[in-house]
């Protein structure tokens, strides 16, 4: 008798310590970001540290990587638990594009926000004379790393200009900062970025030498057979020597999940955003274009369950 109620209470103090340490668990928040030289990268510092100091228990990391593709096939196979991508990359992920770097539809991938717009920013050293799109036959230019959602955005304005890789005298696949060394260094002509404006590898650049920037006209724009893509404009003075503003293409970047994270983190991850959008605005500039009324429309896949909660609440939905 004596020996069984000992066992008993073993066996309470056990579960007792096991649900604590349940309880108590850590909770994981692995940011996938792009190069550290972009506009994701401190994008996702600024949300890690709202996550870190506002929901219990948590564990934030950022991880820099090649951006959008590689961040939504991490995120499919659980290895992060939140990513910036940009939207004709989540369509595509979405339903298993295999050119776009998808090899089967990505169907745990859930949207949390729809943010703010990535614009082409096609730069090239002044004294390469490119000054338009047709300008880049026979020139040195980099588009991004293969797949990426900036390589995948080359092709596509290419296409619609009638240009392809073959059209050019050298392309190579480099993130941003790698691109813009290059420039520096007179071993590239121009490259293609995509991306929030005022991003510090082309302010980088234009404070080192003289730049054009290349327009991407309205009737190229508009022979894009995706509706991702946008006209926009990049504002005048948004880079030093850039006096005029150019007609460019913009592409909605969305704040992506996966059905692995509870409700409740996709919940406390979606509101402290909304909460806190002057904050996020001082980590990056482009955060300042996130606003609530239009982040959940729109969307090429599933809202995650948490971040459908967060604006019913709010009446955004």
């Amino acid at each position: 008798m004596r020996l069984t109620k000992r066992f008993s209470l073993l066996a309470a103090a056990a579960a007792l310590t096991a649900s604590t340490a349940a309880f108590a668990a850590p909770t994981f928040i692995n940011i996938l970001t792009g190069g550290t030289s972009g506009v994701y990268y401190p994008i996702g510092v600024g949300l890690s540290q709202l996550y870190s100091n506002g929901i219990a228990d948590a564990k934030t990391s950022v991880q820099a990587t090649k951006a959008s593709v590689e961040n939504l096939n991490l995120l499919q196979s659980g290895r992060g638990e939140l990513a910036l991508a940009l939207g004709d990359s989540v369509a595509d992920a979405w339903n298993g594009v295999e050119d776009a770097g998808f090899k089967a539809p990505l169907k745990k991938l859930r949207a949390i926000a729809g943010t703010y717009p990535n614009y082409i920013q096609i730069v090239a050293n002044k004294e390469s004379g490119i000054t338009t799109l047709a300008d880049l036959k026979g020139k040195r230019i980099s588009v991004g790393a293969p797949k990426s959602g900036t390589e995948l955005n080359a092709r596509a304005i290419f296409a619609a200009a009638g240009l392809s890789y073959e059209d050019m005298g050298k392309v190579e696949f480099l993130p941003y900062a790698e691109s813009v060394e290059l420039i520096k260094n007179r071993q590239l002509d121009a490259t293609l970025q995509s991306s929030g404006l005022g991003m510090a590898a082309i302010r980088d650049l234009a404070a080192t030498l003289p730049i054009n920037f290349v327009a991407i006209p309205a009737d190229v724009t508009g022979k894009i057979d995706n509706a991702a893509y946008l006209p926009a404009v990049i504002p005048a003075g948004t880079y030093d020597g850039q006096d005029t503003e150019i007609a460019t293409v913009a592409i909605q970047n969305i704040l992506v999940s996966h059905d692995g994270v509870s409700e409740e983190v996709a919940y406390q991850m979606t509101k402290l955003m909304f909460d806190n959008l002057e904050r996020l605005g001082n980590a990056h500039s482009a955060a300042k274009d996130i606003k609530l009324e239009g982040a959940a429309k729109n969307l090429p896949i599933p809202l995650h369950p948490g971040a459908e909660r967060f604006y019913k609440e709010v009446g955004a939905l």
